[in-house]
């Protein structure tokens, strides 16, 4: 995931796309015209695509976080200012509000 739209200066709220059902159907698809060799590799990006798919919104937020904290060289504790202020240089259309939020969904839900 790249990015998280709604976040803005006047929005807090957090909307999550998933398109992990089109890719599954596309893995599916490909296995099935697949040579045996290549069934094996294809199977197992099915199972990676389906248990990503599994995983709630908080989840995904908290892993969208950690990415762009990582993005930005950010190594210090998750639930500290230095982290809320990492997110928002990552992100500078981010609110502090919804900044927070995320910051804190990230410290609920660990890696």
């Amino acid at each position: 995931m790249t990015g998280i739209t709604g976040l803005g200066k006047k929005n807090t709220f957090v909307l999550t796309i998933r398109d992990a059902d089109v890719v599954t159907a596309a893995l599916r698809q490909a296995v099935a015209g697949a040579a045996p060799e290549e069934r094996p590799g294809l199977e197992r990006a099915i199972a990676l695509v389906e248990s990503t798919a599994a995983a709630n919104e908080g989840q995904l937020h908290a892993r969208w976080v950690r990415s762009r904290l990582a993005a930005t060289g950010f190594t210090g504790d998750l639930d500290s200012v230095a982290a809320v202020r990492a997110l928002r240089q990552a992100e500078p259309r981010l609110s502090l509000l919804a900044a927070v939020h995320l910051q804190k969904e990230a410290v609920a839900h660990p890696e």
